[in-house]
C-alpha cells in the first residue's frame, strides 16, 4: 500500500466518521458522559452525587459553565480539562485524564486512527456538555 492510498483510505475513514458522529452527537455524547463522567458530576451534570460528599474537591455542577463564563459554554477550556492539557485536582488527586484513557483504549487503530478515536470521544462529551447548559 502507498502513502498516497493509505492517506486516501484515512481521509476517508475520518470524513465518514465526523459524518456518523454528527448525526449522533447527543446520543454518542450523552452515553460518554454517563460512562465516564456521572459517578462524581450526577447524571443531570449537577454534581449532585452521594460521592460528591467524599471528595475533598467538590466536583462543579457542569449545567452552570455558560453562566459562569458570561453566557458563552468554554468549548476549549472544557476540551482541554477533558484531554488533561488542564490540571484540575479533585478528591485529593487529578481528575482521571480522558483523552489518556481513550487512546489506550484504540491502540488497535494505529497512531493517527487512535488521534480521530479520542479527538472524537472528547468533542462528543464537550458537545453534550454545552447542550445541558442551564
Amino acid at each position: 500500500m502507498t502513502h498516497k492510498t493509505l492517506k486516501i483510505g484515512l481521509a476517508a475513514l475520518a470524513l465518514g466518521a465526523l459524518g456518523a458522529c454528527s448525526a449522533h452527537a447527543q446520543s454518542i455524547g450523552e452515553q460518554e458522559y454517563l460512562r465516564s463522567c456521572a459517578t462524581c458530576h450526577g447524571v443531570d451534570g449537577t454534581s449532585n452525587t452521594p460521592f460528591s460528599d467524599l471528595m475533598t474537591v467538590a466536583p462543579p455542577d457542569l449545567t452552570t459553565l455558560a453562566a459562569d463564563n458570561d453566557g458563552v459554554f468554554p468549548m476549549l477550556r472544557v476540551i482541554h480539562m477533558i484531554d488533561g492539557r488542564s490540571g484540575l485536582r479533585g478528591h485529593g488527586s487529578e481528575m482521571p485524564i480522558w483523552g489518556d484513557r481513550y487512546a489506550a483504549a484504540s491502540d488497535m487503530a494505529g497512531t493517527y486512527g487512535a488521534e480521530l478515536i479520542v479527538r472524537g470521544r472528547v468533542l462528543e462529551l464537550a458537545e453534550y456538555l454545552a447542550s445541558i447548559q442551564q
